[in-house]
């Protein structure tokens, strides 16, 4: 399979390349970067792995999508705006979109412990944690784990008498409140902290090195082509 990272330069995009140069059936064709046209994978690639910024991500997509190619998202900072257009792009076009808020296996099972534990607890909250160097924040990870609590819990929100300094109590995600910290010396953690009267639960996740992605990263460039449309998150590829 002929596969192009688009970002290779960062820091993710390194590892990507590296990932795909030791997979025995794929080859690494194209490293595009800031300044180059993803129009030029066209008839060249058959999957286009995208980590790039936020602000450029979308139009990305868009473009691969024009040129033909399949497509692995792992640049979070989406919105359900943006995921809709390109899921109309996608289906207007058969072509072929992956995109995951985490493609870590640890970070996938908190995701899925989360929503299971949810409705059984009156409070929760999210925290993710970070190196300074991250753009976006709160993380993909952290709104798809809130949105999946959310949803679980059917709206209900945490209680919460917070008269002043609300500010402080980080960004709501319906219903649920998600806290960004960025911190020099980690990579990408997070914790998911419920609470009853009496008791508490925490879930947490914590990728210590970015090689801890590249098994998911492979899995949905191999499994990507057979996804028809636009498919959000690991788990749709996990047993």
């Amino acid at each position: 399979m002929r596969v192009a990272v688009v970002g290779a330069a960062g820091r993710m995009g390194q590892t990507v390349c590296r990932a795909i140069d030791d997979a025995p059936d794929l080859e690494l064709v194209a490293r595009l970067d800031e300044g180059d046209d993803p129009h030029s994978l066209e008839g060249i690639a058959d999957v286009a792995v995208e980590f790039t910024v936020p602000s450029q991500s979308e139009a990305n997509v868009h473009a691969l999508l024009d040129a033909g190619v399949a497509v692995v998202v792992g640049t979070t900072g989406w919105t359900e705006e943006s995921l809709q257009r390109v899921r109309e792009h996608a289906t207007d076009v058969a072509g072929h979109v992956f995109i995951a808020p985490n493609f870590a296996l640890s970070a996938v099972l908190a995701m899925r412990f989360a929503a299971m534990a949810a409705p059984y607890f009156e409070s929760a909250e999210v925290i993710e944690l970070h190196h300074p160097k991250k753009v976006d924040a709160p993380s993909g990870t952290a709104l798809h784990t809130a949105r999946g609590i959310a949803a679980a819990r059917e709206g209900r929100p945490s209680p919460d008498a917070t008269e002043t300094g609300f500010e402080a109590r980080g960004m709501e995600t319906d219903g649920v409140r998600v806290h960004a910290v960025r911190l020099a010396g980690l990579m990408a953690h997070e914790e998911i902290l419920f609470g009853n009267v009496g008791e508490g639960l925490t879930i947490r996740a914590d990728s210590y090195d970015r090689s801890s992605f590249m098994p998911g990263v492979l899995l949905a460039v191999r499994k990507v082509q057979g996804l028809p449309g636009l498919t959000v998150g690991l788990d749709a590829l996990l047993d």
